[in-house]
C-alpha cells in the first residue's frame, strides 16, 4: 500500500521537522525548497505547506490527491481560489506569525514619520544639523486600525502603551481588548477625522480593493500619517501621491504596492513626507517556527483527527 505523503516545501530546522514526523510516523514526509526535492512527489501529497509559482499545474491536475494546503503567508489573494473551492481543498493561511514584527514595523514608521527619524538619517548623511521642524509627539494621539486581525490586536495593545485612543475597523464589528471603540468598514469614512494616524492590515478583497482613495485622504487631518503594511492595491497610488503633494496628510510610512518592486520613477522615492520599505515588515528570525509550532502542528493535529485544519481556514467566499 502506498504511503500517504506531506510536502513542505521550504529548508527547516531538523528539530521542527522531526515534530511534523512524530505526528505522521506512517507518511512519507518530504522537506526542502529546491523544486527537485519535491517535484516527483507534489501529485501524490495529500498535504502540501509552501507556495511556489507553478506549483498548481501539478497539485490541481486531475490526478491530484491534494486534500489540503497549508501557505507561507497570510495573504492569499495570489492563489487560484476558484480552483482550489472547486476541487474542495482546504487552504489556511499564516495569519499570526507577523503580529510581533508587523507591529514592531508599524511602530517603527510611526515614530520616525513623527519625530523625523528618517530626516534626521539624511542629515547625518549630508552631515547637516538642523532640527527639521520637530514638534510633534505620538502619546495620547488617536490610532484608526483598518482590520483589527492579530497585527491590529498587538498593534492596539502597543498604542496602549502611549496611552494613545485606539479605533479599529474590522468586518464584525465586535470588541476586543485594547481597542477602545469597533466599528465596521462601514464607518470608516466616519472616523477618519479623528485618526492622528491610519493604520492598514486589510487583506485584499474585492471589496478592500482602492478602500483608500482622495475621498479617504481629504478626510483625514493634514497632521495625520498613513501607514500601509496590508496590500498595495488597498490604496489608490496616485490619488495617495496626490494627497501627500497637496498635504492633505503630512507623511506616509509603505510597505506594500500597487506594484512590486516599487517602479523607481515613482514618485514614492523621493518624497520627503514618505518611508519606504520593501514589503518586508514581516521577516523575523522565528517566522518558520512559529508558523509550524503554532499553525501547522496544530493544524495537522485537527486534520489527522477530524480530516479538517481548524487554524486560519480560508472562507473562499471572503477571499480570505
Amino acid at each position: 500500500m502506498q504511503k500517504r505523503k506531506m510536502i513542505i516545501a521550504r529548508n527547516i530546522d531538523p528539530q521542527l521537522a522531526e515534530k511534523v514526523k512524530e505526528l505522521i510516523p506512517e507518511w512519507e514526509l518530504i522537506i526542502g525548497r529546491e523544486q527537485t526535492t519535491w517535484e516527483e512527489h507534489i501529485q501524490e501529497a495529500e498535504i502540501v505547506a509552501g507556495w511556489f509559482s507553478g506549483m498548481e499545474k501539478y497539485f490541481l491536475a486531475d490526478d491530484s490527491k491534494l486534500r489540503w494546503f497549508q501557505s507561507w503567508s497570510a495573504g492569499v489573494n495570489n492563489y487560484p481560489l476558484d480552483r482550489f473551492q472547486a476541487r474542495n481543498v482546504y487552504l489556511t493561511s499564516a495569519n499570526g506569525v507577523h503580529a510581533y514584527p508587523i507591529s514592531e514595523t508599524i511602530f517603527a514608521l510611526m515614530l520616525a514619520l513623527t519625530r523625523k527619524i528618517h530626516t534626521f538619517v539624511q542629515n547625518q548623511a549630508a552631515k547637516k544639523w538642523d532640527n527639521a521642524g520637530l514638534k510633534l509627539e505620538i502619546h495620547e494621539k488617536t490610532i484608526g486600525i483598518i482590520g483589527v486581525g492579530a497585527i491590529g490586536k498587538e498593534t492596539a495593545k502597543i498604542a496602549k502603551a502611549f496611552g494613545m485612543t485606539v479605533l479599529g475597523v474590522r468586518r464584525s464589528g465586535g470588541t476586543t481588548d485594547y481597542v477602545d471603540e469597533m466599528y465596521t468598514i462601514d464607518d470608516l469614512q466616519a472616523i477618519l477625522p479623528r485618526c492622528d494616524y491610519v493604520v492598514v492590515t486589510l487583506p485584499l478583497t474585492k471589496e478592500t480593493y482602492h478602500l483608500f482613495g482622495k475621498e479617504q485622504f481629504k478626510l483625514m487631518p493634514p497632521s495625520s500619517f498613513f501607514i500601509n503594511i496590508g496590500r498595495g492595491e488597498i490604496v489608490n497610488e496616485i490619488e495617495l501621491i496626490e494627497a501627500l503633494r497637496e498635504e492633505e496628510i503630512a507623511g506616509a510610512g509603505l510597505d506594500v504596492f500597487e506594484t512590486e518592486p516599487l517602479n523607481t520613477a515613482s514618485p514614492l522615492w523621493e518624497m520627503e513626507n514618505v518611508i519606504v520599505t520593501p514589503h518586508h515588515a514581516g521577516a523575523t528570525e522565528n517566522y518558520t517556527k512559529r508558523l509550524i509550532e503554532n499553525i501547522l502542528i496544530p493544524n495537522l493535529k485537527s486534520y489527522l483527527e477530524t480530516e479538517t485544519p481548524n487554524i486560519n481556514l480560508v472562507n473562499y467566499q471572503k477571499g480570505y
